[in-house]
């Protein structure tokens, strides 16, 4: 089979590392006999696998021990509901900054919860960039802060984080992101992220939060629901999504064998420079609808002269190896996902390919 480069904002591209491995321990694992896929949660080999998944946690994002590592399920989804029903008290208000479709998803979640104040919104020129942090308008009694660090659809990403008042907690949504550049642990107080990305598969989701917060959840919350049962549990309170664990673990290792957090990072933003410099460097052919200094180095976006070409563009890139590039209909045009088990020789090959078809329609 001919080389196939997966640019799908996610499910997404695993490192191919880790795909061959996982295919020779999936029917026997070590010395089990059979997968790890049908081991007892409970069962020592899956307890070191996920104890060694939180470990590498630990030590690639420099997380604290005050920290909880958490594996639960439900997607990025789930949390948009579980954070404002475990942290946004009766009578409280929170924060929120709306920067795209996720964001407004969350904030549409715990208005369900409480009172919401919009601290930005870039909507009104169709999610186009990270509004200045000096317009924000933030309450210094807020619950929290909760910020949506990059943003698949509209193909913007924070370049910094906002420091918000003090007392406040911030809280991010990292799914899209995480892992992909260095950052300061301790200036949130919580961080979750659904796998699918730069993680692993889908059905993982990473919470990694401040031990104490979780004290603030009334106490009629359903038990499943609270932070502090999976944290109380280890993330074993009920059968996690062991598989997914699994995979995450490998991801981990193979990120360290990339040279950890920082050597991601270099090889993501000579990914991302590739392909805006093609974009940029194209004539007006290729345009990007974000604003530069909200560029993300995630989820590039780019439309074509006329909507037309569209579909004869999507259909040369399959027949090059090149899937997954259409645009969400929100933005329209493509979208090229450049998570971190995207090699570089995807985006050479992209951009080739890119060179050739304005070649034959510019």
């Amino acid at each position: 089979m001919s080389q196939v480069y997966n640019f799908n904002a996610g499910p997404a591209v695993l490192p191919a590392d880790v795909m061959q491995q996982a295919q020779a321990e999936f029917v026997h694992y070590g010395a089990l006999g059979f997968g790890i896929m049908e081991a007892s949660h409970r069962a020592p080999e899956f307890e070191a696998i996920i104890q060694a998944a939180e470990a590498n946690l630990r030590a690639l994002m420099g997380i604290p021990e005050e920290y909880a590592v958490l594996f639960l399920q439900g997607g990025a989804s789930l949390q948009f509901g579980m954070v404002p029903m475990n942290l946004l008290p009766a009578g409280g208000s929170a924060d929120y900054a709306d920067t795209g479709t996720w964001s407004s998803k969350a904030i549409k979640e715990a208005k369900l919860f409480g009172n919401v104040n919009v601290v930005c919104s870039s909507k009104a020129t169709n999610y186009d960039h990270i509004p200045a942090f000096g317009t924000w308008k933030l309450d210094p009694q807020a619950a929290y802060l909760h910020v949506t660090s990059n943003n698949t659809i509209f193909g913007t990403q924070y370049a910094s984080f906002p420091t918000p008042p003090a007392g406040v907690p911030m809280i991010a949504d990292m799914s899209s992101d995480i892992l992909s550049r260095p950052l300061n642990v301790r200036d949130f107080a919580m961080i979750y992220a659904g796998a699918q990305k730069n993680l692993g598969p889908s059905g993982v989701t990473l919470v990694i939060m401040r031990k104490e917060l979780a004290a603030r959840c009334p106490a009629n919350v359903t038990t499943m629901l609270k932070y502090s049962t999976h944290i109380d549990e280890n993330s074993l309170y009920n059968t996690p999504p062991t598989f997914g664990i699994y995979i995450l673990k490998l991801v981990t290792e193979w990120v360290q064998r990339q040279g950890g957090v920082a050597g991601i990072a270099a090889r993501n933003e000579a990914k991302a420079k590739l392909l805006y410099d093609a974009i940029d460097g194209s004539g007006g052919f290729y345009r990007g609808p974000a604003k530069l200094d909200s560029r993300s180095r995630m989820n590039l976006c780019f439309t074509l002269p006329k909507a037309e070409l569209d579909k004869p563009f999507l259909q040369g890139a399959v027949a090059a190896g090149l899937v997954g590039l259409k645009g969400h209909r929100s933005v329209g045009g493509m979208r090229a996902s450049l998570y971190n088990a995207m090699p570089l020789a995807g985006v050479e090959a992209l951009v080739s390919y890119m060179r050739q078809f304005r070649s034959c329609h510019g």
